[in-house]
């Protein structure tokens, strides 16, 4: 199998030693994106919407440098630093997937890079 480095000028570069994504039998895994605004490399946003609508904009972009659209995704994981935000992530979430959403987990986590509130990674298909 082969396994080709996605990379766009469209969401942030990598903060650590890792792809922006890699697809491989058909699919495409991204890196866990945060919400940067990919020119500056400084966070977008103050409160978890706000984040949370960055975060999916740097994904759709690397999914689509890929060659997908967000109707390609499969599974999204969602790292939040506080479970009371849920519903506020889940109206900006309902934006990118309004129909027919991805399977999806949203874990709490104590910490995320640069401190951030959200972090989100997909898995799409190319079918």
């Amino acid at each position: 199998m082969t396994r080709t480095i996605i990379h766009t000028d469209g969401a942030p570069a990598a903060i650590g030693p890792y792809s922006q994504a890699n697809a491989a039998g058909g699919f495409l895994f991204t890196a866990g994106q945060i919400p940067l605004d990919p020119a500056t490399m400084t966070i977008v946003g103050e409160t978890a919407a706000e984040q949370t609508r960055q975060a999916l904009t740097n994904a759709q972009a690397v999914v689509e440098a890929g060659g997908l659209t967000l109707t390609d995704v499969v599974k999204v994981t969602v790292f939040i630093r506080d479970m009371a935000q849920f519903g506020n992530i889940n109206e900006v979430y309902r934006e990118f997937f309004a129909a027919e959403p991805p399977a999806r987990s949203v874990v709490e986590v104590s910490r995320l890079p640069k401190d951030v509130l959200v972090e989100i990674e997909m898995i799409a298909h190319r079918g």
